[in-house]
């Protein structure tokens, strides 16, 4: 899905079927908005799953990434970013950091993240891949629609079509 969609549209649109992210994402991507099936990922300071899984096809899906809020190590750099827009990725929303914010803004792909952090992960193995993950008032299963803008990110249970 292209920057076509609009989160407050969306929420007018569909007001009993959306869950609203509170607001604590900004956007550091080349792409403002996106949306798509979610896959989901659950880690803290460790973005081995999260490498793994841009390697595969994305299919204009969005990587959810628990992160745990962590504000010491950034989960998503310039390399991971641009194999996820390479192989069709719609985009990532993670909470947790991102770092080489400069050339992420470059990269076509959508990219929400709490703030950015220099430090990178380290490469222990450990997370989790389609589990259930909640943060910002807010649970994502792996299959759910997220859509997000500038405005914010919201969820729902299936595909949703603006009006």
């Amino acid at each position: 899905m292209t920057d076509t969609i609009s989160t407050p549209d969306l929420c007018d649109a569909y007001p009993d079927l959306v869950r609203v992210l509170e607001p604590m994402l900004a956007n550091f991507g080349g792409i403002d908005a996106f949306g798509g099936a979610a896959v989901t990922v659950k880690c803290f300071e460790d973005n081995s799953v999260v490498k793994e899984l841009v390697a595969s096809p994305g299919e204009g899906r969005v990587i959810v990434v628990d992160g745990g809020g962590s504000m010491r190590r950034a989960l998503l750099g310039d390399q991971v970013a641009a194999q996820a827009a390479k192989n069709g990725w719609a985009g990532l929303v993670i909470f947790g950091c991102v770092r080489d914010v400069d050339e992420l803004a470059e990269t076509e792909l959508g990219i929400q993240a709490i703030g950015s952090v220099p430090v990178k992960t380290e490469k222990r193995g450990i997370g989790d891949r389609d589990v259930p993950v909640t943060f910002g008032g807010v649970t994502v299963r792996p299959g759910d629609w997220v859509y997000a803008d500038n405005n914010g990110v919201i969820v729902a249970d299936r595909e949703l079509v603006p009006e």
